[in-house]
């Protein structure tokens, strides 16, 4: 039996620009999911997912032959399994990818019990796909950036969160093989940082595609980036890094011709407020001197982390 283990992720500088080549600040988070491989007699693949709360939210079995893995929908051995067909055939091409990559992969009559769990809501937006396309390429042996572009796409940075225990820069060059770098991240003033969940999940590919549409991004725009991005690292006090992401939003803000979070949401709010990753959904970071709970509670928004919480160092 082997066990994989992949961390969650959240950007926070440098979205959709980093698609560009723009350098971005993403933070592994202490949330994760594993997945473990166990062999059985049976020529399939049995699969069971469990959510944070160990309930099982996915199972199906897959026949197993040499070339590929087709489908078979099996009975739900529960009523409260979802035998979703999305689901089902998404995890069929990361698999067949994998082959693709790894000819050797799952090529035996030897059938395999796979059990997934993860430790944060899945409607989080913290990786539920970049973990788990790391933990195949792991059991695959193969390149997980390789097998992402074969399957979900994107900038690879939450792979790099995957792999990696530290804050870390990502950035891409005109080869798009990524640069990933370990960072001293570690504001003094990290106890004035909070993680807010906007109770609903973003689809990242609908707002790469809308990025792409407008065309706006130029060299001029991934250098003042990078500079915000290396400035937010080494600055020392929380007004500047207020000042900072103020300047980061406004620049987004113009290139993906979209109203702040902080405007359209939250501009009562006395600190800063920052879109992560694609605007709209999933977790934002937001600064206050005090615990800024109990106002976004009373606004509908009840899950919120101290930074220390969430971020895995």
């Amino acid at each position: 039996m082997k066990t994989f283990r992949s961390n969650g992720k959240l950007l926070l500088t440098g979205e959709y620009v980093v698609l560009d080549g723009a350098k971005a600040l993403a933070i592994p988070t202490k949330y994760g999911q594993s997945l473990t491989v166990e062999r059985n007699d049976n020529n399939n693949i049995h699969w069971k997912s469990h959510d944070e709360l160990g309930t099982v939210w996915f199972e199906e079995k897959f026949k197993l032959h040499c070339d590929e893995i087709p489908k078979h929908t099996s009975t739900p051995l529960s009523t409260e399994v979802q035998n979703d067909n999305f689901i089902s055939d998404r995890l069929i091409q990361i698999l067949n990818a994998a082959k693709d990559l790894n000819p050797k992969f799952l090529i035996s009559n030897q059938g395999y019990t796979i059990i997934t769990r993860q430790d944060f809501n899945r409607k989080w937006g913290l990786g539920t796909s970049s973990t788990l396309i790391n933990n195949i390429a792991n059991w695959a042996n193969v390149d997980a950036y390789q097998l992402l572009e074969k399957t979900f796409g994107g900038s690879g940075y939450d792979i790099a969160c995957a792999q990696n225990n530290t804050p870390i820069t990502y950035q891409l060059k005109n080869t798009k093989s990524p640069i990933v770098e370990s960072v001293q991240f570690n504001p003094h003033f990290k106890d004035h940082l909070y993680f807010v969940y906007l109770n609903q999940k973003q689809n990242s590919r609908d707002g790469i595609k809308a990025y792409k549409t407008l065309n706006k991004v130029d060299d001029k725009i991934i250098g003042r980036i990078n500079t915000l991005t290396e400035s937010i690292i080494t600055c020392q006090t929380l007004s500047e890094f207020d000042t900072l992401l103020e300047a980061h939003e406004a620049l987004i803000s113009n290139l993906i011709e979209q109203e702040t979070i902080k405007s359209r949401l939250f501009n009562d709010f006395n600190g800063e407020i920052k879109s992560l990753g694609a605007w709209g959904g999933d977790f934002v970071l937001a600064t206050s001197e005090t615990d800024p709970t109990t106002y976004f509670s009373t606004k509908g928004f009840g899950t919120v982390f101290p930074y220390k919480d969430m971020a895995l160092n």
